[in-house]
């Protein structure tokens, strides 16, 4: 989201008002309109670490690395929240959760839950004449507003079974909407429950799973993310982690496999994503690089850029408006926080890309930590609204061996930070990500970047006053968007 962009955002009446009004998209329901088939695969906790076609020459994931020698590979595709339910509502509702109610988790005792008004992707793409099909983990509500027309089932750890499945979707007779996502690479229950330092299993089983060949990992050979302490730990919990990573290839590639033997692949727009970085402390839950950078390849026959990358500084909330313009839906410009980065696609270096926006709230219900982002160009600037607290920790990232080996051994360090400056971060974090891309100097205080500082927060205001964020209060007390107390 850039500045001029900005200017166009909720400038009257509330968000619903603007986002649940069916009158915001312009749709083209003539049937002589041919639309693309989209896939939009989501993993569950998978960084850029591992990823062969990101620089990781030790995992195995060929058919990932092969979707981006056919597309186009992000290198700076962030999340707006490193938390998975939360995460999902912005990617299928182009909103921020802040202003949708999507505070964090979903099931159980958490309950956070969207705004019934908000018109999700598929639902929208419903209207246009999509066949739309999920499969996988779903981690949003209420179904009403996330209503696919057909849920399919199959075990969500075993991504072969799940393509499998997907075998009518693809045989549609309409332009199809398939929203394929893995458990795979999440934490599972731990491997060995009564003993602290057993690595996690991530979803691995020592009998394997149907159709899914086993690759296996030596710790010793993993590499281990600066971010990290290399431990013993660390490595043998990194080897389950690209376990788990190298199941969700193989279930990749059969899907693509089935796509190309159904005759459609040319037709078809292939987008591989990830909710949120590695489930590690110190990634995931956090707005650090670790925690929102993710991998993003898209394989879209009708563009122009095959076998590249590209710089451009998108966001996933900038999905919802480029999957509806990828699939010829008009849309008006202020029915979403983000735009469509379809054009992206075609041009090498394209202008205007080098500034995104973050907000997380909840990861789970006891893990309240409110912070907002502002990424401009080389310069990033977090805001932690709750810094007077401890940093809290998400249930099983607090149980991993990988923290607990720091934990209990009362380190001083936990990778390259501080566990101190870890647990206690200040209100802002200014970091140049271009000197600094490990994030460990903060220059939030340093006089000689005053004026950055100040321009950093003007942004961040105007983003909270333009997405209606009800955190804005936290600035000197501001209760303009605090609303009326009256159900709209």
């Amino acid at each position: 989201m850039n500045s001029k962009l900005f200017s166009t955002f909720f400038l009257t009446g509330l968000l619903l008002a603007a986002c649940g009004d069916n009158k915001e998209l312009t749709t083209t329901q003539q049937s002589s309109i041919s639309r693309p088939n989209i896939i939009l695969f989501v993993a569950d906790d998978h960084g850029t670490d591992a990823l062969g076609s990101y620089g990781n020459n030790v995992i195995k994931t060929p058919h990932l690395d092969q979707l981006a020698t056919e597309g186009v590979r992000f290198n700076n595709a962030y999340c707006t929240t490193a938390s998975c339910a939360a995460s999902r509502s912005v990617i299928l509702t182009g909103l921020f959760g802040h202003a949708t109610g999507s505070y964090g988790h979903v099931h159980d005792y958490h309950h956070f839950s969207t705004y019934d008004k908000v018109k999700s992707l598929p639902v929208l793409l419903e209207k246009e004449g999509y066949a739309t099909a999920r499969i996988g983990k779903y981690h949003v509500a209420p179904e009403s507003v996330y209503h696919f027309q057909e849920e399919l089932k199959a075990n969500p750890r075993n991504t072969v079974e799940m393509a499998e499945e997907c075998k009518d979707v693809l045989a549609s007779e309409k332009p199809f909407f398939l929203y394929f996502c893995t458990d795979d690479p999440h934490r599972a229950a731990s491997t060995n429950p009564g003993q602290w330092d057993a690595p996690n299993s991530f979803g691995n089983k020592v009998d394997g799973y149907a159709g899914v060949e086993t690759i296996t990992y030596d710790p010793e050979e993993v590499i281990v993310p600066d971010f990290l302490p290399d431990t013993k730990e660390s490595r043998e919990e990194i080897a389950q982690y690209y376990q788990s990573v190298s199941r969700i290839d193989q279930g990749f590639g059969r899907l693509m496999q089935m796509l190309k033997e159904s005759g459609k692949a040319d037709n078809t727009i292939v987008i591989y994503i990830s909710d949120n970085g590695m489930a590690f402390p110190g990634a995931k839950t956090t707005l650090y690089e670790p925690g929102m950078k993710l991998p993003c390849i898209i394989k879209d026959p009708f563009s122009k850029l095959k076998n590249t990358t590209t710089d451009a500084m998108i966001s996933w909330v900038d999905l919802t408006p480029t999957i509806l313009d990828m699939a010829k839906v008009e849309i008006k410009e202020n029915s979403f926080h983000g735009r469509s980065f379809k054009d992206v696609l075609n041009v090498k270096e394209p202008e205007g890309w080098d500034q995104i926006y973050a907000s997380h709230t909840f990861h789970e219900i006891t893990m309240y930590y409110p912070m907002r982002v502002v990424r401009n160009k080389n310069y990033k600037l977090i805001r932690n609204i709750a810094w007077r607290l401890e940093y809290p920790f998400a249930s099983d990232l607090w149980a991993a061996s990988t923290w607990q080996e720091v934990h209990r051994n009362q380190k001083e360090f936990y990778g390259k930070r501080k566990v101190q400056d870890y647990l206690f971060h200040p209100e802002f974090e200014l970091f140049d990500l271009e000197k600094d891309p490990d994030e460990i100097l903060n220059l939030a205080n340093d006089p000689d970047y005053k004026e950055v500082v100040d321009e950093m927060i003007k942004k961040m205001k105007a983003f909270q006053i333009q997405t209606r964020d009800p955190w804005l209060i936290t600035w000197d007390h501001d209760d303009s968007l605090q609303g009326t107390g009256v159900n709209l």
